[in-house]
C-alpha cells in the first residue's frame, strides 16, 4: 500500500508518452520539488510551468502536451518551459490559483506573470499569452 503522506512520483512507463516527449524530445525539465521550481525559476528570462494533470482522468493533458511546443515556436522560443511533477502540482495550483489542469504558468524569473487554465482555442491561446508577457518588468 502506498504512503499517503508520501505520493510516489511516477515512472517514465507512468508518465503520459506525450508528457514524457516534452522531457525526452524537446528538453523540458521536470521540476519535481519547490527547490527545483526556485532554482529554474531563478534564471534569467520568461519561463512557463506545464501543470498536467492527471492524464488518465483529463482528456486534456494530452492535448495540452502537444499544443505547448507550438506554442513555443510560434512566440519565437521567448519562454522556456519546464515539466510540473505531480508531487508539487496541487501546492502551485493552490498557490497560483489555477485551479484547472492542464495550466500553463508564465513567470518572468520568479515573478509570477499569469496562467491559462484548460485547452483553449489557438487565438484564445495567442491573444492571452501575448497579454501575460506585455506584463513582463523592464
Amino acid at each position: 500500500m502506498q504512503d499517503q503522506a508520501h505520493p510516489k512520483t511516477p515512472t517514465a512507463t507512468e508518465i503520459h508518452p506525450l508528457i514524457a516527449r516534452l522531457e525526452s524530445e524537446q528538453g523540458y525539465p521536470r521540476v519535481a520539488s519547490a527547490h527545483d521550481v526556485a532554482e529554474y525559476l531563478s534564471r534569467p528570462g520568461l519561463h512557463c510551468l506545464f501543470i498536467p494533470g492527471d492524464a488518465r482522468r483529463n482528456l486534456e493533458t494530452a492535448d495540452a502536451a502537444v499544443i505547448l511546443p507550438e506554442l513555443r515556436l510560434a512566440f519565437q522560443n521567448v519562454f522556456d518551459c519546464a515539466v510540473v511533477d505531480d508531487a508539487i502540482e496541487a501546492s502551485l495550483r493552490e498557490q497560483y490559483r489555477a485551479l484547472k489542469t492542464p495550466g500553463l504558468l508564465f513567470f518572468q524569473r520568479t515573478a509570477f506573470l499569469g496562467s491559462i487554465e484548460k485547452v483553449r482555442d489557438w487565438s484564445d491561446y495567442l491573444t492571452r499569452i501575448e497579454h501575460i508577457l506585455s506584463l513582463k518588468a523592464a
